[in-house]
């Protein structure tokens, strides 16, 4: 094989199309959070959700020549992201005056994260609506007052 069709190998549009969507649901998550000056924005948000997407591609079809009894499972590499995120969420905490800071801003990017992999699957509806959801936790339920206990 010469280097051009190496290159390409493995080309598909629809592939592409999921990276650009999971990108495109990761920056509107994110710049919810950016108008609210959070430490993560949209682009923390949109590069969680495409290298969420990428990690859950690369799991499906990188690994399609280790088939066998001592075969790679997919499903563990998007058991990591689930780590991973939970790893660069832990950071975003903090305690400030008896006060817990970037809880939020932690779980949405875990859950973007959930949200590229999801459309690394296919499951593309599901992914459009949990956007919508987490957007509407985000930026509706922010009206509503806190229990100030």
């Amino acid at each position: 094989m010469n280097f051009f069709s190496e290159l390409f190998r493995g080309f598909d549009p629809e592939l592409i199309a999921q990276l650009f969507l999971s990108t495109s649901l990761g920056l509107l998550v994110g710049i919810e959070r950016e108008h609210l000056g959070k430490a993560a924005g949209k682009r923390t948000f949109a590069l969680v959700a495409l290298g969420a997407t990428l990690y859950t591609l690369l799991s499906q079809f990188g690994f399609q020549g280790h088939q066998g009894p001592t075969s790679f499972d997919p499903s563990r590499i998007v058991s990591q992201i689930v780590v991973g995120m939970g790893f660069l969420g832990a950071g975003l905490i903090v305690f400030d005056e008896n006060r817990v800071k970037g809880l939020t801003t932690a779980a949405a990017l875990w859950t973007v994260a959930a949200i590229g992999a999801t459309v690394g699957l296919r499951f593309y509806a599901l992914a459009i609506v949990a956007t919508l959801i987490t957007f509407f936790i985000l930026a509706g339920l922010r009206r509503l007052p806190r229990n100030q206990q």
